[in-house]
């Protein structure tokens, strides 16, 4: 028994001690590597990739954001501020949504098929809303020319770019908001315009965010 119990011991001390060490390794020292080396090598992708103005974070390269005015008394969901390019939509159904206002809380696709009703109703709202939205004098948005990522969400519910068709239709609207030429927001759009990464992965995209900081810049001037 005294065998036993001793045997017993030295494995519980061998186990505890192989705890210890594993612990210290993959749990304090593996992450202070790995944290310091992302520090020097690429700062700004570990600290998340944020956008300043002046010295203040503004946002993330990386997650999407709205534009909306603020909220009314009464009122569940923002209105846009149409003086800003807007993103694409943040999945939503009513109470049925699964991220909305771009929350950072959670990430994820409707994963409602092609065919469902409710789906069908709120793209064929969104589209209708975005030909209202931007059509101004002198422009009129046709439904046809409404691209897809206008109305319909990302697989994440938090993608920070759209299509270069997406932007050009809210050129109109945003240069009306701002007392700005359409040439003038025109030139913005095209120099915030990003083509495929290497050459051939992925398609063109514009970055809302910085899309706007430079249209704000813009405004200033």
């Amino acid at each position: 028994m005294n065998n036993s119990a001793a045997n017993t011991g030295r494995v519980l001390w061998a186990g505890l001690r192989a705890l210890l060490v594993l612990t210290v390794i993959t749990g304090v020292l593996y992450p202070l590597a790995v944290t310091g080396i992302a520090q020097v090598a690429f700062p700004g992708q570990a600290n998340g990739s944020e956008v300043r103005v002046d010295g203040k974070v503004v946002g993330s390269e990386l997650i999407g954001q709205t534009y909306d005015l603020p909220l009314k008394e009464g009122e569940e969901t923002a209105a846009p501020d149409l003086r800003w390019f807007q993103p694409r939509p943040s999945n939503g159904l009513g109470s049925n949504s699964v991220n909305t206002q771009y929350k950072l809380i959670l990430s994820g696709a409707t994963n409602r098929s092609g065919d469902n009703e409710d789906l069908i109703t709120w793209v064929r709202d969104a589209k209708a809303a975005v030909v209202k939205d931007n059509s101004v004098s002198g422009y009129t948005v046709k439904p046809s020319d409404v691209p897809a990522d206008a109305v319909t969400s990302s697989g994440s519910g938090l993608d920070p770019h759209i299509s270069p068709a997406y932007a050009k239709l809210q050129i109109h609207r945003v240069a009306e908001r701002n007392h700005l030429t359409v040439a003038q927001v025109g030139k913005l759009v095209a120099a915030h315009t990003d083509g495929r990464i290497l050459g051939f992965i992925g398609e063109p995209r514009v970055n809302v965010l910085q899309l706007n900081i430079a249209l704000k810049e813009l405004t200033r001037n």
